[in-house]
């Protein structure tokens, strides 16, 4: 009978994650290779035969992390030599150092990018062929933090994290209150050791990085008052399947300069394309954003007061609400100044037959968008707001190492 007590230097811990996810799925390394990985650092105890390293070309970094086996999964194992000179101070500090988080578009480079972009279309066909056998996420736990209140956000998150194996935990304004009723960093330290993965959605951006600073697992940003990285990749996952590929196109955002044009923007600064924020005068995104994505020199960005001139020859229009959560009061007055930006079908005409409408949701019908425009065959908007899930799933793979 195994025992249930595991003493193991993080670095075996994530090579058996790897190998039992590898071993349900039949993906990325063989068994003979891991396992002579881990004899490397370790011994098994309790009657355990020795594993040869001499086939092991490993060479990876000590990382610290906490994962849930299988009662059957479970042994004895005793790495000395990793922990007899690390203090949990250090190992703190080496967590920080390796752990991965999803906090805006241009932490990544291209390559990266198009790579989570490409596993979401993979994992994509894989639900929708109806598998249910890939499980990466068996046996882990994901916190989801709700300073904001989300319809797609929480169901897109949930659902997507249940369907690959996992289970998600939602914590609404009543049940935590970041930087009130606690401190953000102690909220981040007691929520990595209960969870493998947090999600939040908040007003502030910097009660994100502050979660990103202090926790000991990956952080993902479901949402932020300076933007929305999720939705972004949702969207050019989006444009990928209708279009063929973001580069080079032409995307035209019309409305308020809020945290969606952030991240657009965010992303003109690794993929190069065309993009235009069409607002009013007084509602521009934040100039130094705008100058970020300018000084990436691959982008063509311009900021306009006219959406007339913006949409022409454009592959995309792009339409948001013009008061974003927390600026409610604000809503008559905005309406007011936001009058000419509507887009309706006059402007989708602008824009030319081959333009597609996108909407990041939720909408207010007959105020920034038409019911016209959103229910027109060249709306995309409902394939948009599920890819949020697809590409959700990627970016949780790819900051897990999954």
């Amino acid at each position: 009978m195994y025992e249930n007590r595991i003493a193991v230097g993080f670095t075996v811990v994530n090579l058996i994650q790897f190998l039992f996810i590898s071993q349900l799925h039949h993906k990325h390394c063989s068994l003979q290779k891991t396992m002579a990985a881990i004899s490397s650092h370790c011994s098994l105890q309790s009657g355990f035969p020795s594993l040869s390293s001499r086939s092991s070309s490993f060479s990876g970094q000590v990382l610290f992390q906490c994962i849930r086996f299988p009662r059957d999964f479970l042994t004895s194992i005793s790495c000395p030599t990793i922990f007899a000179n690390l203090s949990p101070l250090s190992m703190d500090i080496k967590v920080k150092s390796v752990k991965k988080d999803f906090l805006q578009i241009n932490d990544f480079d291209k390559a990266t990018i198009l790579k989570i972009l490409e596993s979401a279309k993979d994992v994509k066909e894989c639900l929708k062929s109806g598998d249910r056998t890939f499980l990466p996420f068996k046996g882990m736990t994901m916190a989801m933090i709700f300073a904001k209140p989300s319809m797609r956000t929480r169901v897109s998150f949930e659902t997507g994290f249940s369907l690959l194996g996992g289970h998600a935990l939602y914590l609404g304004p009543n049940d935590i209150q970041m930087g009130k009723r606690e401190e953000t960093r102690d909220v981040a330290r007691v929520l990595s050791r209960y969870n493998d993965i947090i999600m939040a959605r908040v007003f502030a951006h910097q009660d994100i990085l502050d979660l990103a600073k202090y926790a000991s697992v990956p952080v993902v940003n479901g949402l932020t008052d300076y933007n929305h990285p999720c939705q972004i990749m949702a969207d050019v996952l989006t444009i990928i399947e209708y279009i063929g590929q973001l580069e080079g196109r032409k995307v035209v955002y019309v409305g308020d300069g809020n945290n969606i044009v952030h991240s657009w923007l965010l992303m003109a600064s690794v993929i190069p394309f065309h993009f235009v924020c069409a607002c009013p005068k007084g509602f521009e995104p934040d100039k130094k954003t705008v100058a970020k994505a300018q000084e990436a020199g691959i982008s063509k960005i311009e900021i306009t007061n006219d959406p007339k001139e913006a949409v022409k020859g454009a592959d995309v229009v792009y339409s948001d609400v013009w008061a974003s959560m927390g600026q409610k009061e604000e809503a008559e007055y905005r309406r007011k100044v936001f009058q000419g930006f509507q887009v309706d079908e006059a402007l989708m005409k602008l824009a030319g037959t081959n333009a597609y409408f996108m909407h990041c949701l939720p909408a207010e019908r007959g105020t920034e968008v038409t019911n016209g425009v959103i229910e027109a065959p060249n709306s995309i908007v409902f394939p948009q707001a599920e890819n949020r899930m697809h590409a959700q799933n990627a970016i949780m793979l790819h900051v897990l190492g999954l």
